[in-house]
């Protein structure tokens, strides 16, 4: 049986995320935020975040002082991240909700920086009828639990559901927890996965 929801991720689905961005101002150059990033492991600590670590908590385990003042200012800074929606996607988006299919997402983003993402998106908190924030849930992709705790706040189950992801592990992850999985490369691509399945 083909799914009839359609459960989006949102940062490299529906918009981009630049992290360096939020530097470039402050550090000058490409070369010297990545440097910066490197030497804060700020992927990592950013992963933390999004499960729900705070990042003054994160920053205060950075020993230099630059970089931890650096660090620290990141959610201030965060609307210079996500600059730009990926149209081909919202496009996809706004044919299945003219359609009258159920739209819902889960992502992987910070509480903290996730009503600063709003700001540049406003659609991002409004378009979905069941929205799952990790860093609000302590509890993040691929964890098949935040899975479930979509279709708990849904009220659908996991065969229902096709679940898109720019990150592989993540699509394994809704597959593990009982959903179909779509890897997200391109909206053309997306289009075709989505017309497959009866959805468009």
């Amino acid at each position: 049986m083909n799914p009839t929801q359609v459960v989006f991720d949102i940062g490299g689905v529906l918009v981009d995320w630049h992290p360096h961005l939020a530097w470039m101002d402050a550090l000058g150059s490409r070369a010297a935020v990545d440097a910066f990033m490197t030497r804060t492991d700020f992927m990592a600590r950013n992963s933390r975040a999004d499960a729900g670590a705070s990042f003054a908590d994160l920053a205060q385990e950075i020993l230099d002082e630059a970089d931890r003042h650096h660090f620290e200012t990141y959610v201030s800074l965060f609307t210079r991240t996500v600059p730009n929606a990926l149209l081909g996607t919202w496009d996809l988006l706004d044919q299945l909700k003219a359609k009258g299919v159920p739209l819902h997402a889960i992502t992987n983003w910070s509480a903290e920086t996730w009503p600063e993402g709003v700001k540049v998106h406003p659609r991002l908190d409004s378009v979905f009828e069941t929205l799952v924030v990790s860093g609000r849930e302590n509890l993040a992709k691929p964890d098949v639990r935040i899975f479930e705790l979509l279709c708990q706040r849904a009220g659908n189950s996991p065969s229902d559901c096709v679940f898109i992801d720019d990150g592989l592990h993540n699509v394994e992850g809704a597959r593990a927890a009982g959903m179909d999985g779509i890897h997200f490369t391109t909206p053309q691509a997306l289009e075709t996965e989505l017309k497959h399945r009866g959805l468009l």
